[in-house]
């Protein structure tokens, strides 16, 4: 079908093959990055189950460093928000993305005389 489309046709076309990956692409970053945020969250609730004076260790790279219960503390805190951040921006993104494929499918709907239910939207084949 691609080989009798009209140039500006194929071109809308190309469009929105390359938003559909994307939108693949942030759904795949979205939800690794909540993946994430919950085991940072489980281990901060952990945490508050843990003796204060506790010898604790992190990992660094390949090594596993002393730490204190403070510290680790922060540390988890800092990353819980740092991830919900992300998580946030991601969701946007994947907003502005699902918006522009929107659009860019009634363009060339348009433009092919309103041959609609051509192809899914970015998340057609997945939840």
């Amino acid at each position: 079908m691609q080989g009798n489309l009209p140039p500006e046709a194929q071109e809308k076309l190309e469009e929105l093959q390359d938003l559909q990956e994307k939108a693949q692409t942030v759904a795949t970053q979205k939800q690794q990055a909540e993946t994430q945020l919950t085991e940072a969250e489980t281990a901060l609730e952990e945490l508050e189950d843990i003796d204060g004076d506790t010898v604790m260790y992190r990992e660094v790279g390949e090594l596993l460093v002393e730490t204190d219960y403070e510290e680790a503390q922060a540390d988890l805190e800092d990353k819980v928000d740092n991830l919900e951040i992300r998580v946030q921006s991601l969701e946007k993104q994947e907003q502005r993305v699902e918006s522009q494929f929107e659009e860019l499918q009634e363009e060339l709907q348009d433009m092919l005389g309103g041959a609609g239910g051509m192809m899914g939207g970015p998340g057609a084949g997945g939840a």
